[in-house]
């Protein structure tokens, strides 16, 4: 699943070529990922002829701002991808939207497992938007300090790699940049939150802000599905302490990267410095 330096790559390889230009045709070929307005055939008319005023990110959210004090919010999910590219280059198996633009390029949303949903909404309706409504705070906003964290982290027993999970106390974290940052930090994934000292708060509070800048400065993360608006895949891959790497050795201390089963989902750690 596409996570904050994903996103945030796609808005800005996006960004630079879409602000400006004008939807002159919409063409919705799977409704199911349009999650409102409910009715599939007023998403195309109520796009067209809108200006792309400007393109933002919120957690894992692609927010689109379009003339008129309308919003597109897209939560790209598992698989899904916003590729800019000229009409005639084919098109990819599952490409369900299809947005043409005044510049002669078309943007597509393609979703192999359409878990993605794409949502219109009013300006006065987006703070009230499903999903973006409770996000917790930006982890890079450089108003969150490692305070904010502590506060988020204070009495509860719920183990650290599933609250930094949790999109209500921290926005845009998933599995890749949580693993990593608890690895970076030397914090085992099981550990109680509150069982955290003051220095492993700020160190877990600076781990968190490094693999994030380090995942947006190498593009993402690309293993299966992620490119960026340019179809271009990242590079944060060759660099992943732990994610991914089970049974390889540690990059600290050489002990062998282990893989477990937490709530459904996978945690990658390192039993011998990861405590």
């Amino acid at each position: 699943m596409p996570e904050l330096p994903e996103v945030e790559t796609v808005r800005r390889s996006l960004a630079a070529h879409v602000v400006g230009q004008q939807i002159v045709a919409v063409d919705v070929r799977r409704s199911d990922v349009v999650a409102a307005p409910e009715h599939g055939e007023m998403f195309p008319m109520a796009l067209m002829e809108r200006t792309i005023e400007g393109l933002e990110r919120r957690g894992k959210y692609l927010l689109m701002a379009l003339s008129d004090n309308l919003w597109l919010v897209v939560h790209l999910r598992m698989t899904g991808r916003w590729v800019l590219t000229a009409p005639e280059t084919p098109e990819p198996a599952h490409t369900h939207v299809i947005l043409r633009l005044s510049g002669g390029q078309e943007l597509r949303y393609t979703d192999p497992r359409r878990f993605g949903r794409l949502r219109l909404v009013s300006a006065d309706g987006l703070a009230l938007c499903p999903g973006l409504s409770t996000l917790g705070p930006e982890p890079l906003d450089p108003a969150y300090r490692p305070e904010h964290l502590a506060e988020a982290l204070a009495r509860r027993t719920t183990r650290i790699k599933a609250l930094l999970l949790d999109q209500h106390v921290i926005a845009g974290l998933g599995n890749i940049y949580a693993d990593e940052a608890l690895a970076m930090a030397a914090i085992h994934p099981d550990r109680p939150a509150s069982s955290l000292t003051t220095d492993e708060v700020a160190c877990l509070y600076q781990s968190i802000q490094r693999v994030l800048q380090a995942g947006i400065d190498a593009k993402g993360t690309s293993f299966r599905d992620y490119v960026d608006g340019e179809g271009q895949k990242g590079a944060f891959q060759e660099q992943l302490w732990v994610y991914g790497r089970e049974g390889e050795p540690c990059r600290r201390c050489g002990g062998t990267i282990l893989r477990a089963k937490r709530g459904g989902r996978s945690a990658h750690f390192c039993p011998y410095c990861q405590v």
